[in-house]
Formats: structure tokens, C-alpha cells, sequence
């Protein structure tokens, strides 16, 4: 045990010769990023002016304090599954206007982001709709059959009288089969959100 032990501290000390001096890119990182995160926190909340918070810090800060706001406001670009989910996009996207510099880059994306949001919600509505009432079909035949069978065959009614929306089968098959749907729209928007971060 003691040898295990041994073993695992001496490649932590490996590890940690290997990584060396810590640089000031790398001080600055752990100091400033952690503080833009914060304040875009704060910022997707309530009203907060990020031009205004980023110069509360020096200068060589402000940078790695835009970098922490970004990678949150990346993350708030979201599918817009409902209401709350298209104003947290939005309010992220008017957040990333205001802290990056290429604003055409920044447009480009935005636009591409916010056909994918569009398609979404109408054909992407459209197309849950239909596999929604699709595998509702499945399911009522399925119980239909099960109940036939354990009636001997005797039964020939309809499954109307089974409430298949709340069946936990039938939700979870729901669930499998909407995320399906959902992916490849959130492929998509995962490339985009990409991009966003590399704009500058």
C-alpha cells in the first residue's frame, strides 16, 4: 500500500515538474476568467452593463474577464424549446454584441444560428407534431393487442379509455425519440456556438 502511495505521489511530482513555471497568461486566466463568468451569471439574471463591469478591472485583466463572459453567454444560446429558452438566447446573443469586437463575424454566425431557431420552431414543431401523433398511434395498437390477448382474444374494443400520454412507456419513448429530433438541430447550433468563441 505504502509503495502504491509512493507511486501515485512521484507522478504527481512528474506531472507537476512537467508543467513548470506557471506563467502570467496563466495567472491572469485563473484571476480574471472566473470574475467574467460571474458577472455574465449576473448579467443573464437582471440588467447588468458589461462594458461597464469589464472596466471596473485593469486593463491587462479585461481581456480574460471577456473571455470568462463569453464562454457563458456561448452556453445561453440554447434551442428555443419555450419561451424562457428564447430569451435567454436572445439576451445572450445581445450580450456577446456588446463584449466582441467583429461585429460582422459576430452577425454571420448570429444569422446562421438564428435560421437554425427558426427552423426549429416551425418545421422542427411541425415534424415533433406529426412523430408525436405517429408513435401515440403505435402505442394505442400496442395496448389494443396486449389487452386482446390477455382477454383471450375476446376483446374488440379501442384502447380510447387508456390515457396513452401518461403511460411511463409511452413518456419515455417520447423522450428517446424527441431527443433524437432534437440532435440534429443541436449539432448544429454546437458547431456555431464554436465559432462564437473564437470570434474575438
Amino acid at each position: 500500500m505504502g509503495e502504491a502511495i509512493k507511486t501515485a505521489a512521484q507522478i504527481a511530482a512528474e506531472k507537476v515538474a512537467k508543467i513548470g513555471a506557471v506563467s502570467e497568461e496563466d495567472r491572469l486566466t485563473w484571476k480574471f476568467v472566473p470574475e467574467g463568468e460571474k458577472i455574465a451569471g449576473r448579467y443573464m439574471k437582471e440588467d447588468v452593463n458589461l462594458n461597464a463591469e469589464i472596466s471596473k478591472f485593469p486593463e491587462n485583466g479585461r481581456p480574460f474577464v471577456k473571455k470568462g463572459l463569453a464562454n457563458i453567454l456561448v452556453r445561453g444560446i440554447v434551442l428555443p424549446r419555450n419561451e424562457a429558452a428564447k430569451k435567454d438566447a436572445k439576451k445572450a446573443m445581445d450580450g456577446l454584441k456588446m463584449i466582441k469586437s467583429d461585429k460582422a463575424a459576430l452577425e454571420s454566425v448570429f444569422t446562421r444560428v438564428r435560421r437554425v431557431f427558426d427552423h426549429y420552431t416551425n418545421q422542427g414543431e411541425q415534424q415533433r407534431q406529426q412523430s408525436y401523433q405517429q408513435l401515440k398511434m403505435e402505442f394505442s395498437a400496442k395496448v389494443q393487442q396486449a389487452m386482446a390477448k390477455q382477454m383471450g382474444g375476446a376483446y374488440n374494443g379501442r384502447a380510447d379509455n387508456v390515457d396513452i400520454d401518461r403511460q411511463p412507456q409511452f413518456q419515455e419513448e417520447w423522450r428517446r425519440l424527441n431527443a433524437t429530433l432534437d440532435a440534429q438541430y443541436q449539432k448544429l447550433l454546437d458547431e456555431y456556438r464554436q465559432e462564437l468563441e473564437l470570434i474575438t
